[in-house]
């Protein structure tokens, strides 16, 4: 067992560095505020605070831990072999930045907390964030700090027990469009044929035509093929249907259609599936419990797991709201056109509040690829090279990789094959 010793005991700091020691590294640990509890220990131990204490393993600790609520914070991000860093711990210290702190900062999204300018769609954008302005969004920083810390740890603690943990991969199909012109009422599929006319859109009316005559199948309608090449991998795949009424910005089939209805039933035969919540439902917190209880009455089992229209995610009223609804754990922390990750980890994480300083009991499941993040690209291979930087990085510290395809862009043959190119990432990540 690890030691840790400090001259006070927060919930930042038991969270920060539970995450670190525990989820990452397999490392158990224990704190001790007393000198003499310290001194008696002969297995490995950090002091954590503003001084050492003799010439043990010494991390000067910053003042974000020992803090409450929000403060502006002077960040400068500099370079640890490699690697980007910030909050400096001077010479005394055996590593030279405070990664508690820094992973704190990153980990409970401090930075959301503060003033931003929000986009078009409510949402903290990818470039009012530190990782983007200084260049490693796309780097598990947590990670990599965690992985360094224990480097650093056994040239001092060779013996320290140290559980390797084991990659992961999730595939998540996110479901808020189901069929582009099928099972979309008469109302509906009326104005569409107008909204081509108007536009001069005949290709698209010529398809709305075929599939409506069922001439030809939904370009949306993947499920089965997908079900098929799931089968192929031994890989966890989710599927998220949005199941929400119509509104400007959820535009599924309606939850009262019965095919529709059908369809999301035959999928749970296969996978897991859940909730992909609507637009409204993220300021309504009767909507958002109204979705979850008819999701999970027409599949016969809990709905736990929710998916954020547009991963809009308003740090701390949207994480509250699904507590609240009894949602166990989330599948939204990522940029929707950024690839990255937002909170600079690829390790699934608790929900702190800041503001009630306390660990929250939602699991947050980050994710760095979107498919709608590599729609800029020209080409598959392209596309392909980009995930696989994540990739590699993710297996090098043993993370979870975690990606988003929506069936939409799965039916899509917008210059990139998407279906080829998933099929692709399977078979590169499920090993």
């Amino acid at each position: 067992m690890l030691l840790i010793f400090t001259h006070k005991i927060t919930n930042r700091l038991t969270y920060t560095a539970r995450h670190i020691f525990e989820k990452i590294l397999g490392v158990e640990i224990a704190f001790t505020t007393k000198v003499e509890d310290f001194i008696k220990h002969s297995g490995p131990k950090i002091t954590y605070s503003k001084q050492p204490l003799q010439n043990e393993f010494f991390i000067r600790s910053n003042d974000l831990l020992f803090e409450q609520g929000i403060n502006d914070l002077e960040i400068k991000v500099a370079n640890w072999d490699g690697v980007p860093c910030f909050f400096s711990c001077g010479d005394k210290s055996s590593i030279p930045y405070d990664i508690f702190s820094a992973s704190f900062f990153l980990l409970s999204r401090y930075e959301e907390y503060l003033p931003h300018v929000k986009d078009s769609l409510g949402r903290f954008p990818a470039k009012e964030s530190i990782a983007y302005q200084n260049n490693f969004l796309e780097l598990p920083v947590v990670d990599l700090w965690a992985y360094k810390l224990i480097t650093a740890l056994k040239e001092v603690f060779p013996n320290i027990e140290h559980k390797k943990r084991a990659y992961r991969f999730t595939s998540i199909i996110n479901v808020t469009t189901s069929h582009c012109y099928a099972y979309r009422g008469l109302v509906r599929s009326i104005g569409g044929f107008l909204f081509d006319l108007g536009r001069f859109k005949l290709r698209r009316f010529v398809k709305r035509i075929s599939v409506l005559l069922g001439f030809k199948k939904d370009p949306f309608d993947n499920f089965q093929e997908l079900v098929e090449i799931h089968k192929k991998f031994p890989i966890q795949t989710m599927f998220f249907f949005q199941f929400a009424k119509y509104s400007e910005h959820d535009k599924n089939i309606s939850p009262n259609n019965n095919k529709f209805r059908y369809l999301i039933k035959s999928v749970a035969d296969y996978s897991a599936v859940s909730l992909s919540s609507s637009f409204l439902s993220s300021t309504d917190k009767k909507v958002l419990k109204e979705e979850k209880q008819q999701l999970s009455n027409l599949i016969n089992r809990p709905v736990s797991y929710s998916r954020l229209r547009y991963n809009k995610v308003n740090i701390p009223v949207t994480y509250r709201n699904l507590i609240e609804t009894e949602f166990t754990d989330d599948f939204s922390m990522g940029y929707t056109h950024e690839v990255g990750f937002r909170a600079g980890t690829c390790t699934p994480f608790y929900f702190y509040d800041i503001n009630m300083e306390v660990k929250q009991p939602l699991m947050v499941h980050p994710f760095a690829i979107h498919d709608y993040s590599l729609l800029h690209l020209k080409k598959k291979e392209e596309a392909f090279e980009k995930m696989d930087g994540i990739y590699r990085l993710v297996k090098q510290v043993n993370g979870e990789m975690l990606t988003i395809f929506s069936n939409e862009l799965l039916g899509s043959t917008h210059r990139i094959k998407w279906m080829e190119l998933y099929q692709l990432v399977l078979r590169r990540y499920y090993v």
